[in-house]
């Protein structure tokens, strides 16, 4: 596989890929009933386990 079939590979199936992971990524963080885990991680770096 030369240079030109990887270019044109990654400009087609490549860009379809990275598409459809992005919006797979933006529905599962905003998916229903994830605001309990965002709001847990959002805040814990607040709590004080120093004890």
């Amino acid at each position: 596989m030369n240079y030109n079939e990887m270019r044109h590979f990654a400009d087609s199936w490549g860009l379809l890929f990275m598409g459809i992971t992005f919006l797979i990524l933006i529905g599962w963080a905003l998916r229903r009933g994830a605001g309990a885990s965002h709001e847990h991680a959002a805040r814990s770096i607040l709590e004080n386990d120093d004890g």
